[in-house]
């Protein structure tokens, strides 16, 4: 018998094309069940890997949304850029760094793609609502040192969708075209009450 190994079956293992059936799995496990409902093994499975290589390439399930997505940031890495002096001043870093990465259309077409969409149907909306609790509220939730972070967090980030429905996909004038540090001297203050002002929680 040949010492040999068999070759393998399915995409070559860490190559552009393993990479790319990867990619294409999770878009399709991330319609269909969500962002919460989507495993990486499951993944691996649809692609033909093992989960480790789809560790090795994406690291864990909010880095593999960030590439499947097309997301021009890693949410992880971005909150702790946000969070790192602290939660004085995040309202207006978030509103800035948002908008520098919103402002970069050919990177955001499909963000834009995907918001348009969460707000029609369902699934689309499960997914966006899925990825921004678990990965973006909850990580600024962790950095504020006030009563109901988890709450002060979402409404800091139902300002920002609304900025992001009505300057990129509505495009609402004269909010459309207003010059970047215009929005961050307006919002920036609204955020910053919202995640550590009185914002009368209680009632």
């Amino acid at each position: 018998m040949s010492s040999r190994a068999r070759p393998r079956r399915g995409p070559r293992q860490g190559g552009a094309d393993t990479r790319r059936a990867v990619l294409d799995a999770a878009r399709a496990r991330f319609g269909r069940h969500g962002y919460d409902g989507t495993k990486l093994r499951d993944v691996a499975a649809d692609a033909g890997v093992d989960v480790a290589l789809v560790s090795y390439f994406f690291g864990s399930k909010d880095g593999l949304f960030t590439a499947a997505m097309a997301i021009p940031m890693n949410p992880a890495e971005l909150v702790e850029e946000l969070t790192r002096d602290g939660a004085e001043g995040l309202g207006e870093r978030l509103v800035r760094r948002f908008l520098s990465l919103w402002d970069d259309d050919a990177a955001n077409s499909p963000m834009i793609a995907l918001v348009r969409s969460a707000a029609t149907n369902e699934q689309a909306a499960a997914l966006v609502r899925g990825f921004v609790e678990r990965e973006l509220l909850l990580r600024i939730a962790a950095a504020i040192d006030a009563p109901d972070p988890e709450l002060r967090a979402a409404l800091a980030g139902s300002q920002m969708v609304g900025i992001i429905m009505a300057r990129y996909v509505v495009r609402v004038e004269p909010l459309a075209s207003a010059a970047p540090e215009v929005l961050v001297a307006a919002i920036g203050p609204t955020l910053q009450r919202y995640l550590t002002g009185d914002v009368a929680l209680d009632g």
